[in-house]
């Protein structure tokens, strides 16, 4: 013979509600760790541009003996290879050069703003140095 179940075996609104708020607890974690994550790899566009251009500059000063060439810098400067940052020069003389990447497009908003490289390797940012290199 054959016995009736009246139970259907689903889920109750009870134990699904649980799921649900654990999932929200978990993404409340989660996705600003991983929009840290993104800032970071993003700034590292910027990090990354400055440092080749100022390698270009000090190899064009071993060459030279100037970072300049006839009054111009001697690299042409324009977007970070991922399009993240613009690059600029300021401060620009024989002997000095200061770089700026300041952050364009999605990462405008940026809380380090503008990151600069000098000729001595000087590291700064808008925000904290620190955090932001």
């Amino acid at each position: 013979m054959r016995t009736r179940h009246s139970d259907t075996g689903g889920f109750t609104l009870i134990e699904v509600m649980i799921v649900v708020v654990i999932i929200g607890i978990l993404a409340s974690i989660g996705y600003p760790a991983y929009q840290n994550h993104v800032e970071n790899s993003r700034r590292t566009d910027g990090h990354s541009a400055l440092m080749q251009q100022a390698q270009r500059l000090e190899r064009c000063y071993t060459a030279q003996q100037a970072y300049t060439d006839n009054g111009e810098l001697c690299v042409e400067l324009g977007d970070s290879d991922g399009g993240y940052y613009a690059l600029s020069a300021d401060n620009v003389t024989r002997t000095t050069f200061t770089l700026e990447a300041v952050p364009q497009g999605v990462h405008a908003g940026d809380a380090c703003g503008t990151l600069t490289l000098d000729q001595a390797g000087r590291r700064g940012a808008d925000g904290d140095v620190e955090n932001c290199w």
